[in-house]
């Protein structure tokens, strides 16, 4: 499960790291709440994750999912650049979690 709660964590890191880009610094009330919430939620199943996988690899794995999901979005709804030197650098980041995921001996 502790894989299960570490997908779980990315996705909701990835959803508050886009809801931060609509709050406006805190001041909108429902993006805001919307982020907080979605932040304590990540969190949550960071937490959940890290009792049975090395804490090294599941802040890594995290934050990894998280830079590429925002990344990803960022190309999507905000128009940032989809050069091919900065893909190649986010493939070489979803290498880097799968290779984790490989090495690793839990869940």
């Amino acid at each position: 499960m502790g894989w299960t709660y570490l997908c779980i964590a990315g996705v909701f890191e990835v959803a508050w790291v886009i809801g931060l880009k609509y709050t406006a610094g805190f001041t909108r009330l429902l993006p805001s709440a919307f982020t907080i919430l979605t932040l304590m939620v990540s969190f949550y199943f960071l937490s959940q994750a890290v009792k049975t996988l090395p804490m090294g690899t599941s802040y890594a794995v995290w934050t990894g999912i998280g830079a590429v999901g925002a990344v990803v979005f960022g190309m999507i709804l905000f128009g940032e650049s989809r050069d091919a030197l900065r893909l190649a650098c986010i493939g070489l980041i979803i290498a880097g979690i799968i290779g984790l995921r490989l090495v690793s001996n839990n869940g």
